[in-house]
């Protein structure tokens, strides 16, 4: 089976947003083969389905001062930060064709990090009892947070991989109080290549689902969205941002 596979690069989190809707409804559609975009976004929180405002603890005159937007968005899970050095993984996958099982399409998504720290890195990382994502010891390394319609993923997970943890102070990462988070550049001591790494997670990822990838240029993803780019503009069917 195969995968599409759009390294987007620093994309802002608006534009990433609308090609997801695109993409989502022509998968719905089955007009397009599963797709995941990996990317990595500017200064930016989300904010899921049940997240608290309270959970954010920097005031909008702070964000708006270090150029952080804020989202609503349609998706479980608390609020999130977004940024540079941050590995950020969007799959839009036909669950029908991958088991018809959510809880398992979550543990694979965790499967693949816990694997490559492991085999790549030597690093111990687990779940948590309660709460999704990787950790290592009492500290995450990977968010996921996903959103499951007609058996069509969308949103996904967020490796910190060279990413700037004091960022982290402007929120309650995940809604979580005795949780901290960490990155992969503070386990091991120094930066990583990002190439190597968005390479390394295309790997365990089509290892973890069992496909083959294929890497597509950014003129054949806009080929594949441009129609539906327009109506979401025109409609307004992306999340919508509420603070600036």
């Amino acid at each position: 089976m195969k995968l599409l596979v759009a390294k987007m690069g620093m994309t802002d989190y608006q534009k990433a947003l609308i090609i997801q809707e695109a993409l989502f409804r022509k998968r719905q559609r089955e007009e397009i083969r599963d797709i995941i975009l990996l990317l990595e976004h500017p200064p930016t929180l989300t904010l899921g389905l049940r997240g608290k405002e309270s959970n954010i603890i920097a005031t909008k005159a702070q964000l708006k001062s270090c150029g952080v937007k804020v989202f609503k968005i349609y998706r479980g899970g608390d609020v999130t930060y977004h940024g540079p050095g941050q590995l950020v993984g969007y799959p839009i996958l036909n669950l029908i064709q991958h088991g018809k099982d959510i809880r398992q399409f979550i543990w694979n998504i965790e499967e693949i990090f816990i694997r490559l720290l492991d085999e790549e890195y030597g690093l111990e990382a687990g779940r948590m009892d309660k709460y999704t994502g990787v950790w290592v010891g009492n500290e995450k390394i990977t968010a996921i947070g996903c959103s499951i319609r007609r058996w069509v993923t969308m949103h996904g997970f967020a490796f910190n991989v060279n990413t700037n943890l004091d960022h982290f102070k402007w929120i309650n990462p995940c809604g979580l109080t005795d949780k901290t988070v960490t990155s992969l550049q503070q386990r091991i001591g120094r930066p990583l290549d990002m190439e190597c790494v968005y390479a390394q997670v295309v790997t365990y990822f089509t290892r973890q689902f069992k496909m083959q990838a294929e890497i597509i240029n950014q003129a054949a993803l806009t080929e594949l969205t441009e129609s539906e780019k327009n109506e979401s503009e025109e409609t307004g069917v992306a999340e919508s941002q509420i603070a600036g």
